[in-house]
């Protein structure tokens, strides 16, 4: 009546074990430190080390240890304090060929980390850091593609040598083309169907409405934040930072968290630049009196130059910086700044077709930029962008450009930005900061400290009564809910789930629902107890009858915690992912591990007169 299959304590003893390995890395503390890595130019290697260890000794900071670690050079500090003045002297000491980032190093032994064995990861409200929420403009993600639909269109007619007066945006879904002769409608159909499938046409005569299905606008606002996400990770990955948290956020924002930066500044204008450089050719005519009388050439935008001077630029680009897969910082033949370029397969296609028929001709370098600006109506805060666009060099093309070239013109610390910006990828859509905070690394500390001492008052004081008031099944409930908060931390660290202030909040919770699934067990056990029912009767009874209600109440949480994971922010997030591992390990404690104890004390027990419950 009272048993247990063998088969099922095998399975305890497994699943004992291997959540005792995959939380005793958490045993061994994080050492703080600095993390130095290389960037063009730069070297990690002994004469860098010795570099290291002599500023450090000069500045009065003692490091653990300054070791080569994968491709960065660790220095490791016994205290966040020594880590922050060590941090700001390498950042002075070590020059433009290094990134340095503050970091905290993992000293779980070699053998254990080679089973997949690491710490959680630590939420930026623990470790301090800087926390963003940026909202995607859409709508800009979608003129930027009408503007691409249109001048594919006009390429298209082009080719097929179609005549047209206009290509016109009209709508929010429309571009309507005016064609030079009704007689090329079909013709010019046929050309824009093949080129653009997806697209619907409609018209009549001279005129072909170009629609954009409903779902082709979804899907590319959609796209747009995914490449800022793409994007904003290889920022971040230029910035050194080590385990950030970059995330979608309901519809249109983006939530970055950057543990151990501090410096909000330098880490806002990497994440929210939106440089990048194109290239156009030089119209023919005078920019000067163009600019004064207005009369501006139809194929013709008027831009200036760093001077102010006016440049007349053609409204085609040959390449824009979506197309560059490759950007360094170099010099030219002066020893000036320059930013070294290599163009992806079209993009080096495009440039060698438009230079080869242009040799001797004029091409201009455009430097554009949004720059993100604040002003204040009626009080208010309101956050907008102003769009800087500067010609950096316009130089006379001598021979056809391929893949591979230079662009000069610019400043030394311009030329370093726009090369990280390049490599990282141009933003798909304008981005703007609606919500950031920083946490110091001492408040982090705190945090940890406060949060282990809930989570284990909370547990003491649960043992001793359960202990009291249940006697051995209070026993063994205690035994489960250790049991259940080793597999809680096992399970978080083997998968690197982000362990958050609210996390502490939801591992306090999770006790509390395993006690409810034993209390009602053990009152179940007792009811049937004095009903007149034998001990190991009773016992079975009380697991049997009560795992059904277990199952109900915990389901009813697991909706609670999903639903929090699906539409919560960080903080939200870390509580409900915490919750829900929680409630799993609890149901499993509960029934199965708490059962198996029982059996185990008062299964062999053959007249057995007296339940201690």
């Amino acid at each position: 009546m009272l048993e247990f299959p063998r088969w099922k304590y095998f399975l305890i003893l497994v699943v004992l074990a291997v959540s005792a390995l995959y939380a005793l890395p958490n045993v061994y503390q994080k050492d703080p430190s600095v993390q130095i890595t290389a960037n063009r130019g730069g070297q990690i290697d002994d004469a860098l080390k010795q570099r290291v260890s002599a500023a450090l000794g000069e500045a009065g900071v003692t490091p653990k240890s300054v070791e080569k670690e994968g491709e960065s050079l660790i220095v490791r500090l016994g205290s966040l304090d020594a880590q922050t003045r060590a941090n700001d002297v390498l950042r002075e000491k070590a020059g433009e060929n290094y990134t340095v980032a503050l970091n905290l190093a993992s000293t779980v032994p070699d053998w254990l980390a080679g089973l997949g064995g690491k710490p959680m990861v630590l939420g930026l409200d623990l470790v301090g850091g800087v926390h963003f929420a940026l909202q995607v403009d859409k709508k800009a993600a979608v003129d930027k593609r009408f503007d691409a639909f249109a001048e594919d269109i006009r390429t298209t007619l082009r080719d097929n040598r179609v005549g047209y007066r206009s290509v016109e945006r009209r709508g929010e879904n429309d571009i309507q083309v005016t064609l030079a002769n009704a007689a090329d409608a079909d013709k010019a159909r046929a050309a824009l169907v093949k080129a653009q499938p997806t697209l619907t046409y409609s018209g009549s005569g001279e005129r072909i409405t170009v629609s954009v299905p409903q779902t082709e606008m979804l899907q590319i606002a959609s796209g747009a934040i995914e490449q800022n996400l793409t994007t904003l990770r290889n920022r971040v990955n230029e910035l050194g930072v080590a385990e950030p948290i970059i995330q979608r956020q309901g519809d249109d924002r983006i939530v970055v968290e950057l543990p151990g930066v501090q410096d909000t500044a330098e880490a806002k204008r990497m994440i929210g630049a939106t440089a990048t450089l194109e290239y156009r050719l030089v119209v023919d005519g005078n920019a000067q009196d163009a600019m004064t009388s207005g009369r501006i050439p139809p194929e013709a935008r008027l831009y200036r130059d760093r001077r102010g001077m006016p440049v007349l630029l053609n409204k085609r680009t040959i390449v824009t910086g979506d197309q560059m897969v490759k950007a360094e910082v170099s010099t030219d033949q002066n020893g000036l700044p320059a930013v070294a370029v290599t163009l992806n397969s079209v993009g080096g296609q495009r440039m060698f077709d438009v230079t080869s028929v242009n040799v001797n001709k004029p091409m201009a370098v455009v430097y554009t930029e949004r720059i993100p600006q604040v002003t204040t109506v009626d009080g208010k805060e309101v956050r907008s962008f102003r769009v800087k666009e500067e010609v950096i060099s316009v130089a006379n093309i001598n021979s056809p450009l391929g893949k591979n070239f230079i662009t000069t013109g610019l400043e030394k610390t311009e030329a370093d930005n726009l090369a990280k910006l390049l490599r990282a990828g141009s933003l798909a859509a304008p981005m703007d900061f609606v919500e950031e905070y920083v946490i110091g690394p001492s408040l982090g500390a705190e945090n940890v400290a406060r949060g282990v001492k809930a989570v284990v008052f909370s547990f003491v004081f649960t043992l001793v009564f359960f202990t009291v008031y249940y006697r051995m099944f209070g026993a063994i409930t205690s035994v489960a809910l250790l049991f259940n908060l080793l597999i809680v931390v096992a399970v978080m660290s083997l998968f690197g789930a982000t362990m958050t202030l609210p996390g502490f909040a939801g591992l306090a919770l999770s006790v509390g629902l395993s006690v409810d699934a034993n209390v009602l067990i053990n009152e179940r056990i007792r009811e049937e107890l004095r009903l007149g029912m034998p001990g190991k009767a009773a016992i079975a009874a009380g697991y049997e009858k009560a795992s059904g209600t277990i199952l109900d109440a915990n389901l009813t949480g697991l909706i609670v915690g999903v639903a929090l994971y699906a539409f919560g922010t960080g903080p939200l997030k870390g509580f409900a992912l915490t919750m829900i591992i929680g409630i799993f390990a609890s149901m499993f404690t509960a029934i199965t591990v708490s059962r198996a104890l029982a059996v185990l004390i008062y299964g062999r027990r053959n007249k057995l007169q007296s339940v201690a419950i």
